[in-house]
């Protein structure tokens, strides 16, 4: 991949070329098969390389739309539009997280290119990029830097063994790793198709 390529394909992802250049190696994202389909779910996951964290001002309709299981009408509309209260329910008793009375939720929620999501992600993500234990634990805010939000994505990329299904043109098996559902799936062919085409020209 090359600096005009990546310009090619998203320009706001520019400032990312030698970040993501670098944690792609690190993490053995190589063919350009594999390449493609880790740019266009990064792109997706990360609203075309413009946002590293996870916005949670959801409305009650979106709530409901986005949580049905976890929020009902009256629920919903309590917790509409209050981005820490809505992440702590949201988020609550699962991806290691606490109750919502913890906290984890806020603390963990989705930062980096790939949005990596609660405790146990970034608890074993930590173990894997930083030299000391637990410093994403205690500095969840780390993702938000360019090196760290695409060494995040690689590092849940070869974690979750997406590789394979890349390399086979998977894209609902690439999502379903990722997201565990294929939530956006429209969108992420979209990216897919940009850096394929960008790859290629």
């Amino acid at each position: 991949m090359t600096p005009s390529q990546l310009s090619a394909f998203c320009p706001a992802a520019q400032p990312y070329y030698l970040a993501l250049r670098a944690a792609m190696t690190a993490f053995g994202i190589e063919t350009p098969a594999q390449v493609a389909m880790f740019l266009g779910q990064v792109a997706h996951e990360s609203c075309g390389f413009t946002r590293l964290e996870e916005d949670l001002n959801y409305s009650a309709e979106a709530l409901l739309a986005t949580w049905p299981k976890r929020f009902n009408e009256a629920q919903a509309r309590a917790y509409a539009m209050q981005p820490e209260r809505i992440a702590n329910r949201a988020y609550a008793n699962r991806l290691g997280n606490g109750d919502e009375a913890s906290g984890h939720g806020w603390r963990y929620r989705g930062r980096g290119l790939i949005q990596l999501t609660g405790l146990d992600n970034y608890g074993w993500c930590s173990k894997a990029l930083s030299p000391k234990p637990g410093y994403l634990l205690r500095n969840p805010e780390t993702l938000l830097r360019p090196l760290f939000a695409a060494e995040s994505a690689a590092w849940f990329w070869r974690a979750k063994k997406c590789n394979d299904p890349a390399d086979a043109g998977s894209l609902e098996e690439v999502t379903r790793r990722i997201n565990g559902g294929l939530t956006g799936l429209a969108d992420r062919r979209i990216w897919w198709e940009k850096a394929q085409h960008a790859l290629h020209a």
